[in-house]
């Protein structure tokens, strides 16, 4: 026992010294880099490249709060963890984003004060999971997400519920879940009486502790109750429970607070208890459902037990293993997906020869990830309250299983009808119901409900009507939970990563948060008319929570994708044909380490050979069937956690030399082989200590150069670390340095001009056209969200954007790749303009209740100088045909133009060519007629073609 607290304090002065290594970044810091990046923007060369959001929407994203408008529910507002707040006015047949305008799209909680129409907004989704960004403190809108007003509390990072007094919104109760990887003091529950200028922490009960729900008695404002939770992630460990964690009771609309679940009272108290959710029904009435990590008791009977479990080889001795009838042996080992070679006869070979002991059958089995599915904890329970929380008794007998399975952490919530005190909701990944104040339950989950719920609202007026957030969107019944409609017009998607293909047109690919892989043609039309058709254009390739892809360039059909930890497939989309493809370890080899997000590869060199890592670099030459490791351990070693910890995070070949690879690890080591894997170098001494290496990339356009980007997320550190070395990492030169302050996710190169370098963080998108030396920011079409991947489709020229909450979104970047000096230091330069199709429908439509059609061309420009400048149309032989006035910023423009003429213009230009008449279209307006055109502004000028 004395070891034990000696060790743990050991434990402690080293996680302390491990945080002063990486201190998280300050309130100050964040509001400092948020007015640099207001600034950035303002000034971009870039904020006019148009950027549009490609979908796809069928699969949506996560909800983590409903507002509902009492008096009309068909009205009400949707929070997503990262996609923003978006309102509807027709029951969620279409929606529009309204946290557009705000610095962030990072949600944790909205409340609406309905009388006057006042929006608050706690930024920082509450959940705990691994992409769970932190937000920017609480804000307040009056004019439904014109303008936000940040009013506070920016180094809280992740709210609970907020209660707004309903007869003053100026009066506001605020729980707050604190930092998610580090310590800190804005957390608890404050209150402010004065909108927001001043607060006042009304709880505090430490610096690991916050407040993780809040809810106030329906009859009675100043009746609240709220629940404390204790938990300490780490990047490879999370601990959510702690003695810290409770249940708290206000009498004073929150001025003061006791704890209720105290000893004696008959709810949980001690290590064990973990997240708790509330839910008041009355004064007296409250229930609460408990993530419960206090073990099961072991149970002795054996009845039932059928064939061998894990658990038996750990205190098996060799005779008695050798004892062991081979089909029973051999049922296990198929079972649990033992490779071939691993059968009976073999493994007890094995075992007779001392190279294998019984326990390494277990052991084999066994990684970060198991170890969290087989944790033996209570789980999910639920306890009633009559008396006020005074006083609390389980309303259960049997365990709830099935509802949080380990990841009880990421759900927590409990409702209760208004118009019954014994009708309760409480989900987990199903939705279940109970109509018998909690003693039995029922599943409302459907075909068309995704799983994983985090919000739901019950109709006061109609309890039958619900409306349910889930991870794949909103999801509404009106015959409590047997029939589900599906409300998932929003482009919410969670991407961790996206590819291309090289087909005409192309295909996007993509993995998404808990909604698995998709594909589709990148033009294809992100509208209603699928309805109509029968096929969404996006079609579902792999399900999970999905990770990378990658696509044989000599037969697209073939790629390689899968879902979390390593898990991966490679598929055949033409037969339909997949094929299970993860490396496995050698029995009595510690277990390979997989990342969640493990990082694959198709060679440039050889389609044939496929790279993934785990801890180990593993290649395959054979498309994945049969797997080498190439490399020992690149990372630190691991850590003991729940959490798959020191893991190769990103690969990049040369495609310069096959052979020549770079690989980095989530605890900041990156390596360099030259000779395939025959010996590796460690080149990331001079890095931050322990950051994850987001990013690895060899170059395109000169052999000896390589970049890295660092990511400080999971320390709560959000500086910028971008490096770039033209000597394969001997050296490094710093090259993130006017990014404003937010976690680097990717770095790419464009193909054909190596100077210009595209950059995605928590919060931005960026370019660089001088190798990093500066950089400037995407903003048109751009909301403040994660970018977490980003692709560039040589052949179209376009820039993908992998969003991590509102989807894909696409750009032409040929202009940007002409940049140069000359461009730069010309007053005007117009891009080349491709031809346009002459059309006969330009100016009609085939219905008089239908809009005319109305063409466009898209005039491409860069102005080293911001004013007003005038447009000219003119003929070939330089007749004027339309002139407009244009305002110009300095950098990119684009003006839609749409090929109209003025009525003098059309008379110059059949006096100049008597072959030709131009006549007047059904809206009344006349267009270019087929040949070529002048388009000029100030003095410079390009052609464009009318066929």
């Amino acid at each position: 026992m004395r070891f034990f607290n000696l060790f743990s304090i050991f434990l402690f002065i080293n996680s302390l010294f491990l945080f002063a290594q990486q201190p998280s970044t300050s309130a100050n810091e964040v509001e400092k880099a948020l007015e640099q990046k207001r600034v950035m923007t303002d000034q971009s060369l870039v904020k006019n490249v148009p950027f549009k959001n490609i979908g796809p929407t069928i699969m949506s994203g996560r909800v983590v709060d409903l507002a509902v408008n009492p008096d009309m529910p068909s009205e009400f507002y949707v929070g997503y963890a990262s996609g923003g707040v978006w309102h509807t006015t027709n029951n969620g047949t279409t929606f529009i984003p309204i946290l557009d305008n705000a610095d962030t799209q990072n949600v944790g909680d909205i409340a609406v004060h309905w009388p006057t129409r006042t929006i608050y907004v706690g930024t920082g989704e509450n959940n705990a999971s691994r992409s769970s960004y932190a937000g920017i403190g609480l804000l307040k809108s009056t004019d439904n997400g014109e303008t936000w007003e940040n009013i506070g509390l920016m180094d809280a990072h992740h709210f609970a519920p907020i209660l707004v007094h309903p007869d003053n919104p100026d009066v506001i109760t605020v729980g707050v879940t604190g930092h998610l990887y580090s310590p800190n003091n804005e957390r608890g529950i404050f209150k402010t009486n004065d909108g927001g200028k001043t607060w006042e922490q009304k709880l505090f009960v430490d610096e690991m502790s916050g407040i993780i729900d809040l809810q106030h008695s329906p009859y009675n404002y100043n009746i609240m109750f709220a629940t404390s939770w204790t938990k300490d992630r780490k990047a490879w460990n999370f601990s959510g429970n702690g003695s810290n964690s409770g249940i708290y009771k206000s009498t004073d609309a929150g001025e003061t607070w006791q704890k209720v679940s105290i000893d004696g009272s008959g709810f949980p108290t001690g290590e064990g208890v973990g997240r708790i959710g509330i839910a008041v029904f009355d004064d007296n009435i409250v229930y609460a459902v408990h993530d419960s990590q206090f073990r099961r008791p072991s149970d002795k009977k054996e009845t039932g037990k059928r064939g061998l479990t894990k658990e038996d080889f750990k205190t098996m001795g060799n005779d008695d293993f050798l004892a062991l009838d081979d089909k029973k042996l051999n049922m296990f080992l198929k079972t649990n997906g033992f490779q071939e070679k691993y059968r009976a006869e073999n493994v007890k070979q094995m075992v007779r020869s001392g190279n294998v002991k019984p326990i390494d059958l277990a052991k084999y089995l066994e990684d970060a990830n198991s170890l969290l599915f087989d944790t033996p904890v209570i789980g999910a329970e639920v306890y009633k309250s009559v008396d006020g929380g005074k006083s609390w008794s389980k309303t259960h007998e049997d365990f709830l299983d099935g509802i949080y399975f380990s990841y009880g952490y990421y759900f927590g919530h409990i409702h209760v009808s208004p118009a019954n005190q014994d009708h309760i909701y409480i989900y987990g990944v199903p939705i279940v119901k109970s109509k018998d104040g909690g003693k039995n339950w029922t599943s409302i989950s459907a075909e068309n409900v995704h799983a994983d719920h985090h919000a739901l609202w019950i109709n006061p007026k109609n309890p039958n009507h619900l409306i349910d957030g889930n991870d794949g969107g909103v999801n509404i019944t009106y015959d409590d939970g047997e029939n589900w409609i599906k409300n998932n017009s929003p482009s919410v998607g969670q991407f961790y990563a996206i590819n291309v293909d090289n087909e005409q047109p192309y295909n996007v690919y993509g993995g998404l948060q808990d909604n698995g892989v998709w594909k589709g043609a990148n033009n294809a039309r992100e509208d209603k008319s699928w309805y109509q058709q029968g096929q969404y254009p996006w079609e579902s390739i792999m399900g999970g929570d999905g990770m990378q892809i990658q696509i044989d360039n000599r037969n697209s059909n073939i790629v390689y994708t899968g879902f979390q930890f390593g898990n991966y497939y490679r598929l055949n989309l033409e037969t339909g044909d997949r094929t299970y493809i993860q490396p496995k370890h050698t029995l009595g080899e510690n277990p390979y380490r997989f990342n969640w997000q493990t990082p694959i590869l198709l060679s440039s060199h050889n389609q044939d050979i496929l790279y993934l890592g785990g801890n180990k670099l593993m290649r395959s030459m054979n498309q994945g069937t049969d797997w080498e490791a190439i490399s020992d351990d690149l990372t630190k070693g691991g850590k003991k956690g729940n959490v798959a910890y020191g893991t190769i995070t990103s690969i990049s070949e040369s495609p310069f030399q096959f052979g020549l690879i770079y690989a980095g690890s989530d605890d900041g080591y990156v390596h360099i082989t030259k000779n395939a894997g025959g010996s590796w170098t460690n080149i990331s001494n001079i890095f931050p200590k322990d950051l994850w290496v987001s990013r690895v990339v060899a170059s395109k356009h000169k052999k000896e150069r390589v970049y890295v980007t660092l990511n400080g997320y999971r320390w709560d550190n959000f500086g910028v670390y971008v490096y770039m070395s033209d000597d394969y990492g001997q050296t490094w030169k710093e090259i993130g340095g006017d990014i404003p302050l937010s976690p680097v996710n990717v770095i790419t190169e464009d193909p054909e001009n190596e100077n210009l370098l595209y950059v995605g963080t928590d919060n931005g998108a960026y370019v660089s056209f001088n190798m990093g030396e500066s950089w400037e920011i995407f903003s048109e079409g751009l909301p403040n969200v994660a970018f977490h991947d980003i692709v560039v489709q040589p052949e179209a020229k376009d820039l993908l954007l992998g969003t991590h909450g509102r989807s894909i979104y696409k750009a032409n970047i040929e202009p940007l790749q002409k940049m140069s000096g000359a461009i730069k230091s010309k007053g005007i330069t117009i891009f080349e303009l491709s031809p346009v199709r002459h059309s006969n429908r330009w100016g009609s439509s085939w219905s008089k209740w239908l809009d005319a059609y109305e063409p466009s061309k898209t005039i491409q420009f860069y102005s080293n100088t911001a004013g007003q400048q005038t447009l000219k149309i003119l003929s070939e032989n330089g007749a004027e045909l339309n002139r407009m006035s244009i305002d110009v910023d300095k950098g990119f423009n684009y003006l839609d133009y749409n090929l109209e003429i003025s009525e003098k213009g059309r008379k110059a230009l059949m006096k100049e060519n008597t072959s030709i008449d131009v006549n007047k279209a059904s809206n009344g307006k006349y267009y270019l007629p087929k040949g070529v055109y002048v388009i000029q502004i100030d003095k410079t000028s390009t052609k464009l073609e009318i066929k």
